[in-house]
């Protein structure tokens, strides 16, 4: 619907004799990170089994599959594709593979920005690969290696990507978790009674009732083991600018989840209640887009002092699948997931607050919905900056030049969703909200600073693919 789509969520807990129907319920609280497919893969002690599939949790997992995964150890993914076609099931994770040293299997979420690089150097190797994803180039890296132990090639692998890696990789009696020195994915550390667990947020502790310990930190590798709990730093003397992802705040993440020490939700409240500072506009209510939008329409409510209403009503059994055959029945798809309600919008001036414009096209049914339900007056208020540059760190975004902000001014931007008036976030007033440039965001999308530098060649792939 806003053509900014989710990335991926990972899973894995280590000592439990319900591993999988723990990563199975961790992946529910997870299903937010992406729709498209889910897997789970279970150590017994003596080899890897593994289920896959296209859809959602709920759908992918049955009793009797899980009842089939047996072991004590367990990772899982669910996928929103970022790099790789979506409709290979090569593609689904976590990955699995035989090799001589062994099973492993891997989780990814992320985007390796020198990944077609690697894959044609290992493909010059005489690597063969099944799938076409960015992830499947760090197995050929963990098993080529020349290191000796299995902890060490995987440092020799992870130190030559460059990128976004938030990793859970399952061998040998151990769980290894790994953050990228950049650190722009979230990863964050629990326990659960005798077992660790890891997970992109920790909506998904809370699911299965474990306490959170800490984040991983970028930049770390823990190796957990029966022995032990061992937490090793590959990447000093790299010199890597922390770069964590503003945007799981404006968009991504549960507000109920902390992510990078803070809790998303005082976040995206503090959004609101500056950008009403920054913005304010005379008006009657103030409602949101959900379902990202709610929480800083609460926080513009409280500051700006204008009453805040339920404008919008969503239609939370509409999937991704939705089948539009005619231009007339695109043009309803929309209203097929948010409906308005003239109680609170007849006759009213209106606040509508959401967290992003990317092309404007939905913006403009929604400003359209409003006026056609009665508002008087519609102004747009969106509660990040303008986003004027593609995401190249797991983000599935339109290129530059499809992305709105790039090529119109705000004033232009207004005119071409027709609302009355139209005002952003400002940068300065985001990165405070969020505790400050000392916290260290990547904010690439909205200024083109992209803290690793973009090969040309992913620069013309995503072109292609979009």
């Amino acid at each position: 619907m806003k053509n900014m789509k989710e990335y991926c969520g990972v899973f894995g807990i280590y000592n439990n004799p319900h591993a999988a129907y723990y990563t199975y319920l961790g992946l529910y609280a997870l299903q937010h990170r992406g729709q498209e497919s889910a897997g789970i893969a279970v150590f017994d002690g003596r080899k890897i089994v593994y289920h896959r599939d296209f859809g959602l949790v709920s759908s992918v997992f049955s009793h009797r599959i899980l009842e089939e995964l047996k072991g004590f150890t367990a990772i899982g993914h669910n996928r929103y594709s970022t790099s790789g076609a979506s409709d290979s099931p090569d593609n689904i994770q976590p990955i699995v593979v035989s090799s001589r040293i062994g099973k492993i299997a891997i989780s990814h979420n992320g985007n390796i920005v020198n990944a077609l690089l690697l894959r044609k150097k290992l493909e010059d190797e005489g690597s063969i690969f099944r799938g076409t994803t960015d992830s499947e180039v760090i197995v050929h890296l963990i098993v080529k290696s020349k290191a000796i132990t299995f902890e060490d090639k995987i440092v020799d692998a992870i130190t030559k990507l460059k990128g976004a890696f938030s990793l859970l990789i399952m061998a040998d009696d151990k769980l290894v978790a790994v953050r990228d020195p950049w650190g722009f994915r979230p990863l964050v550390m629990g326990e659960l009674e005798d077992s660790i667990v890891f997970a992109s947020e920790t909506c998904a502790l809370d699911l299965v009732g474990a306490r959170y310990i800490r984040d991983v930190e970028p930049g770390e590798m823990i190796i957990v083991s029966k022995d032990s709990i061992k937490t090793i730093y590959p990447f000093e003397g790299l010199n890597c600018r922390r770069s964590q992802c503003i945007f799981e705040f404006v968009y991504f993440s549960r507000p109920d989840s902390h992510i990078f020490g803070k809790s998303v939700y005082s976040v995206r409240k503090e959004f609101g209640k500056t950008l009403a500072r920054e913005n304010p506009v005379d008006a009657d209510v103030v409602i949101a887009v959900p379902d990202s939008g709610l929480v800083p329409a609460i926080g513009y409510s409280e500051e700006s002092g204008i009453p805040f209403q339920l404008g919008f009503i969503r239609n939370h059994y509409v999937g991704r699948t939705f089948i539009k055959p005619t231009q007339k029945t695109r043009d309803i798809s929309v209203k097929v997931k948010l409906n308005p309600v003239p109680d609170v919008l007849s006759g009213k001036r209106v606040i509508v607050i959401d967290d992003s414009i990317v092309r404007g096209t939905t913006s403009r049914k929604i400003v359209r919905m409003l006026k056609e339900a009665g508002a008087k007056e519609v102004h747009m208020r969106i509660s990040s900056p303008p986003t004027r540059w593609p995401c190249y760190f797991g983000i599935d975004t339109p290129t530059k030049d499809q992305l709105i902000a790039s090529s119109y001014t705000v004033e232009e931007i207004a005119k071409f969703i027709e609302a009355d008036t139209l005002a952003y976030l400002s940068l300065d007033g985001m990165i405070k909200a969020a505790g400050g440039r000392e916290c260290g965001y990547c904010t690439a999308c909205f200024d083109g600073k992209y803290p690793v530098e973009i090969p040309e060649e992913i620069i013309e792939q995503a072109k292609k693919e979009s």
